[in-house]
């Protein structure tokens, strides 16, 4: 979802002072040296950690393929990279997703799934928020007779600060459809992301 078109975004060079700021609030000098182009590459940093704002990651599960050869078990992507950022604090939470459909007649490309985790994670989130986000966009888009996101990740705003406990790590699911209700699909899918195939 971008941005919308009531509120005007802010200007690189708005971007760039804001820096600055944050470089002076910390107590530094943003005029020292090695602190000169630490606005350019914040703002340009930014640019990419943010980009899922650019795009609807919905898109990314339009074209399909219908030859299936008779397909109808679990398709499951799993350790797919996520790199997103704590709405609270603005600091990153890392970990992995395992992305999972029952397909009904047509399945999408496999790297199609890693683009929509990554879009969804490229935004300010919650990691409970971007789970659902993920399932019911591939459900909502591919209409499979299910689907199951598993995400676990360690996030900075709780090993760094705070109560700073680090390895500790958050586990968040969204089942939806057969993947959700029929307790053999559900077991198979949490199986299969566990222990693999």
């Amino acid at each position: 979802m971008s941005m919308s078109d009531e509120k005007r975004r802010p200007s690189e060079a708005e971007a760039l002072a804001a820096v600055r700021t944050l470089i002076e609030w910390a107590g530094d000098d943003p005029d020292r040296e090695g602190l000169l182009d630490t606005p350019r590459r914040v703002v340009k940093s930014y640019k990419e950690l943010f980009a899922g704002y650019e795009t609807d990651p919905r898109e990314y599960l339009q074209r399909t393929f219908d030859e299936v050869g008779g397909y109808d078990e679990l398709v499951i992507l799993k350790d797919i990279r996520v790199v997103s950022f704590c709405e609270h604090h603005m600091l990153p939470f890392l970990g992995k997703a395992h992305v999972g459909y029952l397909p009904r007649n047509r399945v999408v490309g496999i790297s199609k799934l890693a683009r929509v985790v990554h879009g969804f994670a490229r935004r300010l989130q919650i990691q409970e928020k971007l789970t659902a986000e993920i399932a019911e966009a591939i459900q909502d888009i591919l209409q499979p007779k299910g689907v199951g996101v598993v995400i676990v990740s360690e996030h900075s705003c709780m090993t760094m600060r705070g109560v700073n406990t680090p390895g500790s790590r958050l586990t968040t699911s969204h089942l939806l459809g057969e993947v959700r209700d029929d307790p053999r699909t559900r077991t198979e899918f949490f199986e299969l992301v566990r222990n693999g195939a």
